[in-house]
């Protein structure tokens, strides 16, 4: 009745500094990086991992690859994902890519975009988007500029420069209309527009694109903006009610229903890993910790999607310091429930994880729930051999401890 559990155990190589984007049912993750032996090894430009849940497959892409990179910044409009900056060994990327999720046939095919009008930003990383109206919006990052282009949108790093060139962080803002390929840079009508900064984090709700932490310098925030994508206006730093999140870098934030923000994760103001968790309320304008969360999962410069019935989807990231201690890179994806999964789910994965005892009457099902239970039969059972492996492993490193 279901696959080979053993053919299921299949999941995306541990990584940092990667791409994730949610179309349809599947979670997609491109790109990022990996240390092996103290060096930062870049993953596979032609692979993109697909997810159904927790059950990954591995598709190799065609045409116009991006080269390996990480601190790309990806995003997703009408099922095509959208790659845009970076950092490989030659520096820093100011390249567009995209590739179609809707395919057909099975080929991935990326295609660099080169037939642009407009002026696309200075090359970075480590930069965030909003997506609005089929157009992205990006903000900040971490890159460099020539004597002639610095502005009062980037600040310079002290101790980076080489002859013309110059290294810093931005807060300026770019767009990029899918619809007709052009780059543009809005005229910003008013508001106090958020410190240059890298590795924040940016999200969506109604006609607000929200910002929150980042650094600059030796400096991490913990901040709070939004810039009105249609008046071009800033809040300023907003005011919050109550208890809020420490400092930090490198975390995720992602909407949640209508008027809510999840944050999780990143890398503290003393270089601490975090695992914590907040929602923000937009209506009471105030932050809330969540409990009950593990402390033994922090997370940084992972990935954070929104799934169909409000999970919000963790993916990779390391588990320690990268810039003093880059070895703890993750795999695993974590499962945050933000609101209660709708009956039909809790039954299909009440009958996946039953089977065995239900094996007579799961034949007389309605063919389109048929399909449905079977596919969660087939990643309970991946789930389930995927945790006696696991213990396996450990048992066999205890013995061997010993």
């Amino acid at each position: 009745m279901a696959a080979d559990p053993a053919e299921q155990f299949c999941v995306a190589e541990e990584r940092s500094g990667h791409c994730a984007v949610v179309d349809g049912n599947f979670l997609y993750v491109w790109g990022g990086y990996v240390s092996i032996e103290e060096n930062e090894v870049y993953l596979p430009n032609d692979e993109l991992w697909i997810y159904e849940m927790d059950s990954g497959t591995m598709h190799l892409m065609e045409g116009e690859l991006p080269t390996s990179m990480s601190g790309s910044c990806g995003a997703s409009i009408n099922g095509k994902l959208y790659i845009f900056g970076g950092f490989d060994d030659k520096g820093y990327s100011n390249r567009l890519y995209y590739v179609n999720l809707r395919t057909k046939t099975g080929t991935y095919r990326w295609k660099k975009i080169t037939n642009f009008k407009g002026q696309p930003p200075t090359p970075r990383d480590k930069l965030s988007c909003w997506v609005y109206k089929n157009r992205l919006i990006y903000f900040g990052g971490y890159g460099c500029r020539k004597h002639n282009e610095l502005s009062d949108c980037f600040d310079v790093h002290d101790a980076f420069w080489e002859g013309q060139i110059f290294w810093g962080w931005h807060n300026d803002v770019h767009v990029f209309d899918t619809t007709t390929q052009t780059w543009s840079q809005p005229a910003i009508r008013g508001g106090d527009p958020p410190q240059p900064r890298a590795a924040h984090t940016c999200a969506v709700l109604g006609n607000k694109g929200y910002i929150f932490g980042g650094r600059v310098l030796q400096t991490r925030m913990n901040d709070l903006h939004c810039l009105n994508l249609d008046t071009w206006t800033w809040s300023g730093r907003i005011n919050i009610s109550g208890e809020k999140p420490k400092d930090r870098s490198w975390h995720t934030l992602t909407p949640i229903g209508d008027d809510r923000l999840f944050l999780f994760g990143g890398l503290s103001s003393d270089n601490v890993p975090l695992s914590d968790g907040w929602i923000h309320s937009i209506a009471t304008n105030g932050w809330k910790q969540l409990t009950h969360l593990p402390q033994s999962r922090p997370r940084l410069w992972h990935t954070a999607c929104l799934g169909k019935e409000g999970e919000v989807m963790v993916f990779g990231g390391s588990k320690d310091d990268l810039l003093f201690m880059d070895t703890g890179h993750c795999s695993d994806l974590l499962i945050f429930q933000t609101q209660p999964y709708s009956l039909l789910r809790l039954c299909l994965d009440c009958i996946g994880k039953n089977a065995a005892l239900l094996e007579n009457q799961i034949p007389c099902l309605p063919s389109k729930l048929l399909q449905e239970v079977l596919k969660k039969i087939t990643f309970w059972a991946a789930m389930t051999h995927r945790q006696e492996r696991k213990a396996e492993t450990e048992r066999q490193s205890q013995l061997n401890s010993t």
